[in-house]
Parts: structure tokens; sequence; C-alpha cells
């Protein structure tokens, strides 16, 4: 069975370094675990949907709670799905220092990533539109 979560956290490290570790350590984990999804972080928070069987998702979820490098871990949104999403990237990169800011504005009141004041259906939808916008990098 396949699903879907989505998470909001805070990076405790915000350094252009520590963000690439956690995309290297993703993009070599993730395959292993037959688990996809997208990274959006700006503004020292992060936005991550991840896909992939139930045990799977659950289990890297647990870890991301503990880790070290995220605090304010939230869920957002959960559901079992028929198909991915975001099946191309082992782990997706949006570079929200290249995003057209009318599209943070269309779904937030302030043109931000910012979560935490949105629903978890609202940042599933930003998600889908950057990456029909082409907005993502990084198709490991």
């Amino acid at each position: 069975m396949l699903v879907r979560l989505l998470y909001a956290s805070r990076a405790l490290d915000t350094s252009p370094a520590a963000i690439e570790a956690i995309l290297a350590q993703s993009r070599q984990y993730n395959p292993t675990c037959g688990i996809t999804g997208i990274l959006c972080y700006g503004g020292g928070i992060f936005l991550q949907a991840i896909e992939g069987g139930r045990m799977p998702v659950n289990e890297l979820y647990g870890h991301i709670q503990r880790d070290v490098r995220h605090k304010d871990v939230a869920l957002l949104h959960f559901e079992e799905i028929s198909e991915r999403r975001f099946g191309g990237w082992t782990m997706g990169q949006v570079n929200i220092l290249k995003l057209n800011q009318s599209i943070l504005l269309k779904y937030a009141e302030k043109p931000e990533l910012d979560p935490y004041s949105v629903s978890g259906k609202v940042s599933l939808a930003l998600l889908e539109e950057l990456m029909a916008t082409a907005s993502i990098v990084g198709r490991v």
C-alpha cells in the first residue's frame, strides 16, 4: 500500500552545507526503501512530501522527528494513495531563491514559505504547482 506524508519542520542549522547534507542523505537512503518525494526549503523551514510503502514512510517520518537537525516537526497531511505524484525524484528540491513569489502568494497571506500557517492540502497544492511549473531541481 502506498501512502503520502507531508510535514513541515524548522532547520537548526540553516547553512547551505547542512541543507545539502540532508538532501544527499535522502537521495542515498530513499531508493533503498522505495521512497520518493520533494523537499522545499526557505527561510529556515522545510516542507517535504514523502511517498512510498506505509511502513517505510512511517519509519522515515519517525527518524525525522528524532533528527537533531529538525525542530518543530509537524504532520500536515497523510493519505493512502493509488499512485505517486513525486515518483520522478528520490528527493527533488525546490530552489526557493529562484521561485516566482506570486506562486507563494497564491497560497498564503505573504509571499513566503510558511506551511505552519496554511492547511496541509494547501501545502500539497503548492508542491504540485511547483512541480508543474518545473521549479524543482535534483531529478535523481
